[in-house]
């Protein structure tokens, strides 16, 4: 593995490392795993794009760890916006005006589309998630609330049930008045199309079809990722977030954009439905916002659904809403931004770097089957036949039926990189403030990976 000498947080002795995977054994319980079967790597430091254990083997972090760290580790102007916040006010309760966090609702309102200019302030996205579709349930007098398939929006008992993808299973039966569609996604076509346009045409003729169908004066908003993250990172294509627009102005449906991954510079955006023109009635942020330095998510809500509760009281809230440390961070992470034309830089590697890196590496690799994304947002997906399009492993594969992934997952990290994989993908999320040397290696290490799942493709 290649390895370099940790230099920064000095030697951890034997019985320091012990303890942690002791502690964390026998007293943390963790997400999204069976407790006994997983043991979690013990992470000493970090710092830019990457992150060590005590044994001082680096990795590369091509997951932005969940997706959030958008200025990567330790970054100093984050560091010490929270350090000066601490020192002069650590926190104050949410119905308290705050001049940070009333500067940063400033800030993330003057970057949204259209008349969204008020942000209600969530610890996190999935919080994000049940207080938009609680608003929009609120402004419209509705139930029922539509969302894609192929979606993650969070893991709470509302915003479980609005996800799509597997992980909903367990956690069923959910809250009422959830009902899924399919969104486009050409490549796996649900509606046959052999092309962007014929998919989006008939992806929009679909939700038409399940809104007539559910009956439109029942439903209260059609809840979508912009772009989708880890369910396949799905581009829109051209026309179909305005076609939902107009779907939802026609019967009254609020359109509620999870811009929670996609959000805050991902795809070269503020917010990715930016580069379609579209104006949400509300949005839900939180990751890149402030990169997770301390937790952070939010609504921004357009002047027509705000105005609901002019004069009746919003019936939500939170005691950390707007908390000072993660919105000093947030305010910072913004300045940090704009100072350094971080969005263009994203949008030139995204083009000129990521897209072109990929497409060769596809056309050596007969496992991928195709390349997608945007800005530094990119997905590859990996299959047993070209042709056919049948999938490495199959549709929410565990156990053996996994294996090729878990193969490939470990001859990355034995690469030096730390990679995001879902179901048959391979994700490229990194830092946004990744160098272009860091971004070479780290697409050069999953060249090298992907050599060991070639043999799975059919002869």
């Amino acid at each position: 593995m290649g390895t370099s000498a940790l230099t920064t947080t000095g030697k951890q002795t034997m019985s320091d490392v012990h303890q942690v995977l002791t502690d964390d054994r026998d007293h943390v319980f963790h997400s999204w795993s069976a407790q006994a079967e997983i043991t979690p790597l013990p992470v000493a430091g970090a710092e830019g794009c990457w992150f060590w254990d005590y044994d001082d083997n680096r990795y590369l972090d091509l997951a932005s760890q969940v997706v959030n760290l958008n200025l990567g580790h330790a970054h100093p102007r984050l560091v010490a916006a929270i350090t000066q916040q601490a020192e002069r006010l650590c926190t104050i309760a949410p119905s308290f005006a705050n001049d940070v966090r009333g500067r940063l609702a400033r800030l993330i309102a003057e970057r949204a589309p259209g008349d969204l200019d008020k942000v209600f302030f969530t610890n996190g996205g999935t919080e994000a998630i049940e207080h938009a579709v609680r608003m929009a349930r609120q402004h419209t007098g509705r139930l029922k609330v539509l969302s894609a398939y192929r979606s993650y929006h969070g893991a709470t008992s509302g915003s479980i049930t609005l996800t799509g993808e597997p992980r909903r299973w367990p956690n069923e039966p959910g809250i009422p008045g959830v009902v899924h569609f399919f969104g486009p996604y050409l490549y796996r076509s649900p509606f046959h199309s052999s092309s962007e346009a014929e998919e989006c045409q008939r992806a929009l003729a679909h939700l038409d079809d399940v809104v007539r169908m559910e009956g439109p004066q029942t439903v209260a908003a059609i809840l979508l990722e912009t772009v989708v993250g880890g369910n396949g990172v799905l581009i829109p294509p051209d026309g179909y977030l305005a076609g939902v627009r107009e779907i939802c102005d026609r019967h009254g449906i609020l359109l509620i954009c999870d811009e929670v991954l996609a959000g805050f510079g991902r795809t070269g955006e503020w917010f990715a439905v930016n580069a379609w023109q579209v104006v949400p009635d509300l949005i839900t942020f939180a990751k890149g916002v402030n990169s997770g330095y301390v937790p952070l998510g939010g609504v921004v809500l357009s002047q027509r659904v705000a105005a609901t509760f002019a004069h009746r009281p919003y019936p939500g809230g939170l005691t950390y809403s707007g908390h000072p440390l993660a919105c000093a961070a947030g305010v910072a992470s913004i300045e940090v931004f704009e100072e350094t034309n971080l969005l263009e830089r994203v949008r030139r590697l995204g083009q000129e770097v990521v897209r072109p890196a990929l497409t060769e590496l596809a056309e050596r690799h007969p496992v991928v089957g195709e390349v997608r994304g945007r800005g530094l947002m990119w997905a590859i997906e990996l299959v047993r036949d070209r042709q056919t399009r049948q999938p490495l492993v199959p549709f929410a594969a565990t156990g053996a039926q996994a294996e090729p992934m878990t193969r490939l997952t470990a001859a990355c990290r034995a690469n030096g990189v730390w990679p995001f994989t879902a179901m048959n993908r391979l994700h490229l999320l990194p830092p946004l403030v990744i160098g272009d040397d860091e971004l070479a290696l780290g697409i050069k290490a999953i060249d090298d990976a992907l050599s060991t799942v070639d043999t799975e493709v059919a002869a």
